[in-house]
């Protein structure tokens, strides 16, 4: 008998999206749905969902009287092929800002009670507050749901629910100081090395690391990353320990929303068949962001721009990249230093360098469909998906040698141009010379058009679908339920 899911997270696609996180949440239902496996899904009720979905299309299924201040409702109901449970707690979620942060770009104070509101929610559900539904595995996103395991394993009533916890990316761990503790409802045997404990203070992806019956990461080469000193951030030791228990599995993408062969976003639709095509995008791109009309190959970034991208480094190579005969988009925020670079970069050549400050959804659409490489020097990337939208775009991803950039990208070196099997240009090292060596090269294999253009079609033929890992999550659910008694 297959084991039903319910998946916790702080956001989905498409109701509530910041980053990559959205979108695994949001695609991995429908593909685990192929493999037989029943997903519900918890988020909370952000303003901006509830606008999308209507109070009025919902159930109210469950009231908690008291959850961290007020009185909160859970609330159900299916919508674009997902089944969702909506957390209403509106003094904790009915707020301007977005999911994390308030209008002004700062962490909102209380997101400590925020999701630790969320995991218990979670908790509740898993433990049968619902007369009528009672999941076998309760799947924890990141650290906003991570305490949900925490709240099981200390709960009274120990619900034979199992638990999972996926590191989405290591370096958010949801840590706060000792003065939480007391208000998150977990008891004083929950203050140790075992529990939420983290050097004096209260760390709740740590704690929920811990509870979880297993730990998954989202690519095979992070879940060997994060076992390093380098990669841990503090927690290696922790991992290393849970080393039987943890599995790497490559995020996927879905296929339907990302499709240049029926991407409505798109100037123009295409095959690999029909490349030829894909030059009105290039177009389109071109008018979008004001840039010159030639046959220069188009870099693109699509990204936040952080340090943790490697945008620093990028930002500081826009003369370099102008002067090797490219052009440049960017599209993303981030570090105001590195925006501010950017910037000052379209100011000196507005007809080679295009800069958009904000995510927009339709704006990477056309980015993926009209660049010819896509740049991703990230120091560290868990999965990344952005370069599974280029392979799928005929975008060449030109990445670093990290995460799952290193798993789902095969470099352009002379064994693999020989044996006909590059997808994409790989790097290893972030730094100003590395990084611009790589856009040589790509430049180079760029000027190569049959080269160029088999590179692209055998990314289009890449399986970035979600069936893979899929089956994947679907064995381990399986076999954590094996020896469950109902």
């Amino acid at each position: 008998m297959n084991p039903s899911v319910l998946s916790v997270a702080s956001e989905i696609y498409p109701f509530i999206k910041t980053g990559g996180l959205a979108d695994v949440v949001g695609a991995l239902p429908a593909a685990l749905g192929h493999q037989g496996i029943a997903v519900r899904n918890l988020v909370p009720a952000y303003p901006d969902m509830m606008r999308q979905i209507g109070k009025d299309a919902t159930e109210r299924v469950l009231t908690i009287p008291e959850l961290f201040g007020g009185v909160s409702h859970v609330l159900a109901l299916r919508k674009d092929g997902l089944d969702l449970f909506v957390l209403d707690a509106p003094h904790l979620f009915d707020r301007p800002g977005g999911p994390y942060i308030t209008s002004g770009g700062q962490d909102h104070e209380d997101n400590w009670a925020r999701f630790a509101a969320l995991s218990k929610a979670g908790a509740l559900l898993a433990e049968g507050a619902i007369e009528s539904y009672r999941p076998d595995i309760l799947h924890a996103h990141d650290w906003q749901a991570a305490l949900a395991p925490v709240y099981i394993r200390f709960s009274a009533s120990h619900p034979p629910v199992k638990t999972v916890v996926t590191i989405h990316n290591l370096a958010f761990q949801g840590s706060f100081p000792f003065e939480v503790f007391p208000k998150i409802g977990l008891p004083d045997a929950a203050w140790s090395i075992e529990g939420v404990e983290y050097y004096g203070g209260v760390g709740f992806l740590k704690g929920g690391l811990h509870a979880a019956d297993a730990v998954t990461t989202v690519s095979p080469t992070y879940a060997d990353e994060i076992l390093t000193p380098e990669g841990g951030m503090g927690l290696e030791g922790l991992l290393r320990g849970r080393g039987d228990r943890l599995t790497g599995i490559v995020n996927g993408i879905d296929t339907d929303v990302w499709s240049p062969t029926a991407d409505p976003l798109i100037a123009k639709t295409y095959t690999a068949k029909t490349l030829k095509t894909r030059r009105a995008n290039k177009r389109a791109l071109e008018a979008e962001f004001g840039l010159l009309h030639d046959d220069t190959p188009i870099l693109a970034v699509v990204s936040r721009l952080t340090w943790q991208k490697g945008m620093d480094v990028l930002a500081s190579l826009c003369d370099q990249i102008v002067a090797l005969g490219a052009r440049l988009v960017v599209v993303g925020s981030g570090d105001r230093m590195i925006e501010g670079a950017f910037h000052a970069a379209h100011a000196r050549h507005p007809s080679q360098i295009g800069i958009r400050i904000g995510y927009s959804e339709v704006l990477s659409h056309k980015v993926q469909a009209g660049a010819d490489a896509l740049l991703i020097p990230s120091r560290f990337e868990p999965c990344g998906l952005t370069q599974l939208y280029a392979l799928r775009y005929g975008c060449i991803p030109v990445v670093s040698r990290v995460g799952g950039l290193a798993d789902t990208v095969i470099d352009a070196n002379f064994a693999a141009r020989s044996a006909g099997v590059a997808t994409g240009v790989i790097f290893s090292e972030v730094a100003a010379r590395p990084v611009l060596d790589a856009i040589a090269k790509t430049l180079r294999l760029y000027a190569d058009q049959p080269l160029w253009q088999a590179m692209q079609k055998r990314g289009m033929a890449t399986d970035v679908g979600w069936a893979t890992s899929a089956a994947r999550y679907a064995e381990l659910y399986r076999d954590l339920t094996k020896d469950v008694t109902p």
